[in-house]
């Protein structure tokens, strides 16, 4: 009888996309299994994948567009909030899910071999779901104030990529700190909180100085949040600066992530 013996790789290791395509029907099944879990056996089902933006978009209005006058760049308020909790929606509820994946699945981690990194990247991927109900009410909002995209929408598909990108490289980095230093999981509930405000969500970016700029921009997720401002309501000029350098740093962080998180894989078992 042939037996395979898999063994615990030391050092620095790629990712192995071969091995990932292999298993692409257990990536499915765990998305699938996220997004099945989450509204299970709840009387609203995917509606609350609309509610929190929504009702976080009513607070704001009140707070910052009615209360402290904030300016939203010559478009009402309340679509000026939710276009940026679109994208910051998804990447905090991502980056807070894929943090504590390894720890949810401590289980099947010493029991069966299958890519580890297909973990975090689960609610990734799972996020996108509630991300496109999400947007469903934009558009209605988008008709209500009659306005309109521009032709930087063209870029939109840009923009998503480098959302999940910035999602997936912390995702990396914190679900294979967490599950050595449980402190990690509940910082990142913290800080989420806390970079939400670091982020244009709302104010706006242009209350940032000409010289900061580029600094600012190392920030990924600011130029997501102006990028899609520009694209769906025509607030300003699209933000390339933000992107470009947003690119930079978050390209950086998925490739550093994948790495750290492949040289810790072979402890995960141990620890978990």
């Amino acid at each position: 009888m042939n037996k395979t013996i898999i063994e615990a790789q030391e050092g620095w290791q790629l990712i192995d996309w071969k091995e990932l395509l292999n298993h692409k029907d257990l990536f499915y099944f765990l998305v699938l299994r996220d997004v099945k879990v989450l509204y299970k056996q709840t009387v609203m089902g995917f509606t609350w994948a609309i509610i929190r933006p929504v009702f976080s978009m009513i607070v704001f209005t009140v707070v910052f567009g009615g209360l402290a006058k904030m300016s939203s760049d010559g478009v009402p308020y309340p679509i000026f909030s939710y276009t940026a909790l679109l994208p910051w929606t998804y990447f905090a509820t991502a980056m807070t899910k894929s943090t504590q994946s390894l720890i949810g699945n401590a289980r099947v981690l010493s029991k069966i071999y299958f890519p580890r990194l297909i973990i975090p990247m689960t609610p990734v991927l799972a996020g996108l779901v509630d991300f496109t109900l999400a947007c469903s009410v934009l558009g209605v909002m988008m008709g209500w104030y009659k306005i309109m995209p521009n032709s930087n929408i063209i870029f939109l598909p840009l923009l998503v990529i480098l959302m999940i990108l910035t999602a997936s490289g912390v995702g990396m980095w914190l679900s294979a700190l967490a599950i050595q230093y449980r402190d990690v999981g509940f910082a990142a509930q913290f800080f989420s909180q806390l970079l939400m405000y670091a982020a244009p969500v709302v104010w706006p970016a242009t209350l940032i100085p000409e010289q900061y700029r580029l600094v600012y921009g190392l920030f990924p997720m600011a130029g997501v949040i102006e990028g899609f401002r520009s694209a769906l309501i025509n607030t300003n000029p699209m933000p390339w600066d933000f992107i470009f350098m947003g690119t930079i740093s978050s390209v950086l962080m998925a490739i550093t992530g994948a790495f750290y998180f492949r040289r810790m894989e072979r402890v995960f078992a141990d620890v978990a």
